[in-house]
């Protein structure tokens, strides 16, 4: 095993556990700064770890601006000390009361979302004005992913005069998250990121023009914000998200990323069915099961393994060292898909120089925390 990832006694981990390597997480986050340029450049998503000691990690190296997909993880990060968060999630439904509880409760944070609909935006409005608050409104910009958002033009125009116009609603800027730009060439990357850029741009212009206000444009994702941080733009937020654990999954897309997978899961062989199968208490209750059957993670020290079969409590794999193991002996495995997979545990052991030092609760697993 790497030396990276040792770990001198493992008798209080109970398996299949998260394990993750402190120097690892701090190295990855040093990196993405290093990236940045600046850490004010920074906005990281938190979808990946959830923790509170993270984000702290990550406000101690000056990155004071914070991203996140659900309330509970917008709790999560004002409870670490976050003042200034950006929801990037359009809401609708009782998430709306949620925003105006969590405005009421932490009055000291900027607090900002997104939206890309007419009705969302007139139901938070008069909400907003209900309680005598106010809130940040970022238009969500389809950049080619057509997950969320509206494409830039007359439309996308037309929603964020509405938000300008709507009372207890600030205009915040401009999302433009492009998760499908997984090009493994880097400069396939670049031209792909060129171009979202320069739409995102030309709209900005477009609505600066008509005297709108447009604070900030919240762009990448992890594997194209290194290339958006080669632009000169004193308005733009970067927000990466897994490079702070970092999966097999974006190591194998972007090679030219340089960040270590640094959460991983501990498993135990419980059965050797036959000379050449093992069984690990690695299902898929421990680990990311969107990935394709037969890659979900990858093992270090057993890469000829075949993972042929996973069910809730159990993966099989098949190996020509299956002689090699007994019931009891470890495995460590590398998720390829790290941010679901961290949403399954409750808690993370925290190895430091080898030592088990601490454990990290999963703050933000849940769907709400206590708004």
């Amino acid at each position: 095993m790497d030396d990276r990832y040792r770990i001198d006694d493992t008798r209080m981990i109970i398996s299949p556990g998260l394990v993750v390597f402190r120097e690892l997480v701090e190295a990855n986050i040093e990196q993405m700064v290093a990236i940045a340029g600046d850490p004010s450049r920074l906005r990281p998503h938190c979808k990946t770890h959830k923790m509170l000691e993270v984000t702290r990690m990550q406000l101690a190296l000056g990155v004071t601006k914070h991203k996140c997909a659900t309330l509970a993880e917008a709790e999560m990060l004002a409870k670490a000390g976050v003042k200034d968060i950006f929801l990037a999630y359009n809401v609708v439904g009782p998430n709306i009361e949620r925003v105006v509880r969590f405005v009421e409760k932490y009055p000291d944070v900027t607090f900002s979302l997104t939206a890309d609909h007419s009705k969302p935006i007139e139901e938070l409005s008069q909400a907003m004005v209900q309680a005598e608050r106010s809130v940040d409104v970022l238009l969500d910009l389809d950049t080619g992913l057509h997950r969320t958002g509206t494409l830039p033009g007359a439309r996308a125009r037309e929603l964020y005069r509405k938000i300008a116009e709507s009372p207890g609603l600030n205009p915040g800027g401009l999302h433009v998250y492009d998760g499908h730009n997984k090009q493994s060439v880097v400069e396939e990357r670049r031209r792909a990121v060129d171009a979202c850029w320069q739409a995102a741009i030309e709209f900005r212009d477009a609505l600066v023009s008509e005297g709108l206000k447009v604070p900030r444009i919240v762009a990448g994702g992890t594997g194209s914000f290194p290339l958006y941080a080669e632009k000169q733009e004193a308005t733009l937020e970067l927000s990466p998200g897994t490079t702070v654990f970092y999966d097999v999954g974006y190591r194998d897309l972007f090679p030219d990323l340089d960040f270590t997978p640094a959460a991983l899961i501990l498993t135990r062989v419980i059965s050797r069915p036959s000379k050449t199968l093992l069984t690990c208490d690695l299902g898929s209750k421990a680990c990311a099961s969107d990935p394709p059957m037969g890659t979900r993670v990858e093992f270090p020290d057993l890469l000829d393994a075949k993972q042929i079969l996973q069910n809730e409590e159990h993966l099989v794999l098949e190996t020509d060292r299956a002689d090699e193991f007994e019931p009891g002996d470890e495995l460590l495995a590398i998720p390829r898909h790290i941010c679901p997979t961290s949403a399954l545990h409750r808690q993370a052991y925290v190895i430091s120089r080898g030592k088990l030092v601490t454990h990290w609760d999963v703050v933000a697993r849940d769907r709400w925390l206590t708004i």
